[in-house]
């Protein structure tokens, strides 16, 4: 596969930042709705496949329909993917350096703590950390209240995809730097997950950043997961990514890419009701999310319309999916539709383009940081007797 367009080579950080971010919110948003359902619950509910914004699963009934209530999934609203992903970039703003464990304690959980935001789904002003699962409570457990080590806070943790969901920023701020993107998400999410959840992070920030390259492919992206991820999680990609390459269309995808992955997947078939062995920590055993997103912008061939669409219809964990699979296509070059950028926008009630503009910022001071530090180690290797420098 080749990049997305010749345009694409020509896209520079900025228009790569604010994609990738605007497009991982423009997915999680169009997900949301159909979160947890299978492709033929989501075809009789909407008389087919999705293809844009819609209403919540149970329409005017969903401030008490369960499991749904109180959240006002659909019509636009982003969930806890986007919010976790902008609370992410907001530490990239405080701490204007790379991240780790103790800046998730010393500022992620603080600002999930104590600072009320507007939250779409529950159409009010509320701290974040109400709108969040228990899956990322955690965090406030662990490190607020239980003075964890925040490097192991998030071993005994349910194993999912709470951590890898949140993690494009570190991808963009390490951009066309896989191994360095890993590393750092590895870093960052010790305070939240351990085992496979946590390598689903580092490989998904790896897979940004290999997105952001001026000559990246869906392939290419696929290649860096593959150089830098272990166990389960490697093995789970591959098999998704070789049945993705033998469809040109989603629609095809939908039943084959499920297949694929379901044997890595602790899941089980029913959503709803995970297996006894779900969410355990292995080294044999994969997140959904990631492996499937991946496997969507292989088939779409990086196109943003279709690799979210994709995402949307598979069902299951879908707003996580196509928040992964929408940043990937932003970060390639590929452009996210207007329409639904600006209608998620105003029905979130949040300025989606901010965020890009302030972790651009901040990329460009680090990187310049990251520039300074390797030359001041240059100069220091040199003195020891090492190779010269060469300028």
């Amino acid at each position: 596969m080749t990049p997305i367009g010749d345009e694409s080579r020509e896209t520079g950080l900025a228009e790569r930042v604010t994609a990738a971010l605007v497009g991982a919110a423009v997915g999680d948003a169009l997900g949301g709705p159909v979160e947890g359902y299978s492709p033929e619950q989501i075809t009789d509910r909407h008389g087919g496949r999705v293809h844009g914004i819609v209403g919540p699963w149970h329409g005017d009934a969903w401030r008490t329909a369960r499991p749904l209530a109180p959240y006002h999934k659909g019509d636009g609203h982003v969930t806890d993917d986007t919010l976790m992903t902008h609370a992410l970039v907001r530490v990239y703003a405080r701490v204007r350096d790379h991240l780790d464990a103790y800046a998730v304690a010393d500022h992620l959980v603080p600002d999930l703590m104590t600072n009320p935001r507007w939250i779409p789904e529950l159409e009010a002003e509320a701290l974040p950390l109400q709108r969040l699962f228990l899956a990322e409570k955690w965090l406030v457990a662990r490190l607020a209240y239980g003075h964890v080590d925040p490097r192991e806070a998030g071993v005994g943790n349910i194993v999912n995809c709470g951590a890898a969901m949140y993690m494009a920023p570190v991808g963009l701020v390490n951009a066309a730097d896989p191994a360095a993107a890993y590393a750092e998400a590895l870093d960052i999410a010790g305070a939240h997950q351990s085992s496979y959840g946590r390598e689903a992070a580092g490989v998904f920030a790896a897979a940004v950043a290999a997105a952001c390259a001026p000559d990246a492919s869906p392939d290419s992206v696929v290649a860096a997961c593959l150089s830098l991820a272990r166990d389960g999680t490697r093995t789970a990609i591959e098999k998704v990514c070789e049945v993705a390459g033998g469809h040109g269309d989603f629609e095809s995808a939908l039943v084959p890419l499920r297949a694929a992955i379901a044997p890595y997947d602790t899941v089980g078939p029913d959503y709803r009701a995970p297996s006894l062995g779900a969410r355990r920590p292995s080294r044999l055993h994969s997140v959904e999310e990631l492996p499937i997103a991946l496997g969507m912008v292989l088939v779409a061939d990086g196109d943003f319309r279709q690799a979210v669409l994709g995402s949307v219809n598979y069902g299951r964990d879908c707003d996580s999916i196509a928040t992964m699979a929408g940043a990937l296509a932003g970060a390639l070059g590929s452009p996210v539709p207007e329409d639904w950028a600006k209608a998620v926008a105003e029905a979130s009630r949040l300025d989606l383009w901010e965020p890009a503009r302030t972790l651009t910022e901040v990329t460009r001071e680090i990187f310049e940081r990251d520039v300074n530090r390797r030359r001041a180690h240059e100069r220091a290797f040199t003195a020891l007797g090492g190779t010269p420098c060469s300028d």
